[in-house]
């Protein structure tokens, strides 16, 4: 690709269906400073990044970035792992932020029935072998959905977790050889800046969230955060397993139901 010109307005890219790492270096360096809803213009409404689409938990904090996503361009696809495993009052909260937020793009993604009969008849998975259990409800399901996008949006904040400090706004997604764009807008948001957006604009709070948790994922392995501990300290707790599988490199297992392409990518 072309070295982009100096100014931001004429800064276009070059939009085929994958990406390098370069790409994410020249568009961090472009939106260096930018606000996030700029950001998400630029991404979403000027095609900066291809076909994107958002891949949302609808959880504790997921209503800033779908406001955000909204007010950028509501037909925006957005993506939800519908596990077979989340709490009812997360499946609530996502059909009354749709609604409210005007979203006209959700797209609801189940795992698939012979693999899960196959690999977790019991439903207990979970229980014995979490990655496992993640990697046919969560991870094989959104490599699916995702191998027609050339980006991916997601709620990621540096603050959350250790393993999350630093993150940046665009990189390339290490689950995809073929170079797909991972989107971080929230990447540099504090607890307060949320907390201020949500007030500002009055968007209503997961009904999790005041019972103490603070990082919502699946029912059976979501619990509550101590006082002084990280917000996803909450997940998994008692396994040294402090991600789904959705934001690190494919490590091969079950990579047959994976689409052409998703090859481990080491």
């Amino acid at each position: 690709m072309t070295n982009a010109p100096a100014a931001r307005t004429a800064d276009r890219l070059d939009t085929g269906p994958r990406f390098t790492e370069q790409d994410a270096h020249r568009l961090n360096a472009r939106f260096e400073g930018a606000g996030t809803a700029e950001l998400l213009r630029g991404v979403l409404s000027e095609g900066l990044a291809g076909t994107v689409g958002v891949v949302s938990s609808f959880g504790a904090e997921s209503a800033v970035l779908l406001h955000l996503v909204a007010a950028a361009d509501p037909a925006t696809p957005v993506l939800f792992l519908d596990t077979q495993k989340h709490f009812p009052e997360t499946l609530a909260y996502r059909d009354e932020l749709v609604a409210r937020l005007g979203l006209a793009g959700l797209r609801v993604i189940a795992p698939d029935a012979a693999r899960i009969a196959a690999r977790d008849d019991t439903g207990l998975r979970w229980s014995w072998d979490p990655d496992g259990c993640c990697e046919i409800r969560k991870v094989q399901p959104l490599a699916r959905a995702l191998a027609d996008f050339d980006a991916s949006i997601t709620g990621r904040k540096g603050f959350q977790s250790k393993t999350r400090e630093g993150l940046p706004r665009f990189e390339i997604d290490r689950s995809d050889a073929q170079g797909r764009l991972k989107i971080n807008p929230l990447a540099d948001w504090s607890k307060a800046d949320l907390d201020a957006y949500i007030a500002a604009h009055d968007l209503p709070p997961h009904p999790l969230v005041e019972q103490g948790y603070l990082s919502i994922g699946c029912s059976p392995c979501t619990s509550k955060v101590a006082p002084g501990e990280d917000p996803r300290s909450g997940r998994w707790k008692g396994w040294d397993k402090t991600e789904c599988g959705i934001h690190q490199p494919i490590d091969g297992n079950g990579g047959d139901d994976l689409p052409p392409g998703f090859e481990p990518a080491f």
